[in-house]
């Protein structure tokens, strides 16, 4: 706590501290987070390592049609592109690549963030303070006033801050952000419980890409897997396009038995097309609105899963439990746990 710059007296109250750490020939970036508990305090720690980032298309590993669809929505002008997802899903990353693809002389890109993650060179960025009540909101405002042509909040989490954000899409701003839903569509019931106005969510907002962080198979216990039919047809496999045999880890000491090891994104763009404007400013609920994206062509992110089962990335039950949520089924993975024969690749 005292190299986190915290209070090491107040135990009753929860913190947030930083600090910077060199480990194994790197800089490491510390975020602590305390909270009271009946036992004693609990720490959290979460390292981020300051060395020498890439941020570009090839680190968000998309696909061909999924990069001709964002290059096409950074290209524009002004309007909302929002990221959604869980924390820990990449969407800081995501975000981060997608300014660097855009930075240039040409253009100003301001951010406000909680906190700066990373810097990049050109890009002006604010980091958050509460405590001298600098939030999103206020930050956001500010920023406006510096003539800006790209802008980016950390998070949307109040009606003022979207309002802010609207307001400044309105007047020709590319704003980029994100929201904590299970899904991209679920993007769009979360800003309309704000009290969003539907005319003006389906006028200014772009797209809406969730996303998701799969563990990707160990390489060094890599083995072949038959899969039944019946298990395949109930998680909505499409065998036909893709079959019944696919790679797992069968665990080792590489892994610590796990079959795992790294991670990688699965993606779900929803585009706000006249259709689906249409189910907004009618408000419907997320059911229809969802219906009405797979129509018009959004893949979802168990589709974008299956994607990296045929690549051999990762496997059928890591992407049925990291999509199970967002996906309407009967039972859970653990219930329809498949009977598989497995041989070594």
């Amino acid at each position: 706590k005292v190299m986190a710059h915290m209070d090491i007296a107040e135990r009753r109250l929860p913190q947030d501290g930083r600090m910077n750490l060199h480990a194994n020939n790197q800089e490491i970036d510390v975020r602590v987070s305390t909270i009271p508990t009946v036992n004693g305090e609990s720490i959290s720690l979460r390292l981020l390592s300051r060395g020498e980032q890439q941020f570009n298309f090839e680190r968000l590993d998309l696909s061909k049609k999924q990069e001709k669809i964002i290059r096409h929505l950074l290209a524009q002008p002004n309007g909302i592109i929002l990221l959604t997802g869980p924390t820990g899903c990449g969407k800081s990353t995501s975000l981060y690549c997608f300014l660097s693809s855009i930075n240039s002389v040409q253009r100003r890109i301001i951010t406000i963030e909680e906190p700066v993650e990373y810097r990049i060179a050109g890009v002006s960025q604010i980091d958050v303070k509460p405590e001298i009540d600098l939030t999103f909101a206020k930050g956001l405002r500010h920023i406006l006033r510096q003539d800006p042509n790209v802008v980016m909040v950390g998070e949307i989490r109040d009606i003022e801050t979207a309002d802010i954000a609207i307001r400044a899409a309105m007047t020709g701003h590319l704003v980029f952000s994100t929201l904590h839903t299970n899904d991209a569509v679920g993007g769009i019931t979360r800003l309309l419980d704000m009290d969003v106005e539907p005319f003006l969510l389906a006028s200014v907002v772009k797209s809406f890409i969730a996303q998701r962080l799969v563990r990707t198979i160990c390489p060094d216990c890599v083995e072949m897997v038959d899969y039944p039919h019946e298990y395949l047809a109930e998680i909505g496999f499409p065998v036909k396009e893709h079959g019944t045999r696919f790679r797992r880890g069968a665990g080792c000491d590489q892994c610590r038995q796990t079959g795992y090891q790294g991670r990688a994104a699965i993606y779900e763009i929803c585009l706000i097309t006249e259709p689906l404007r249409k189910l907004i400013m009618q408000k419907r609920d997320g059911g229809e609105l969802k219906q009405c994206a797979i129509a018009e062509g959004m893949e979802t992110l168990r589709h974008d899963g299956w994607r990296r089962v045929a690549q051999g990335r990762t496997t059928i039950e890591e992407v049925v439990r990291v999509t199970q949520t967002d996906e309407v089924m009967a039972e859970t993975t653990e219930e329809a746990e498949p009977v598989v024969a497995a041989e070594s690749a």
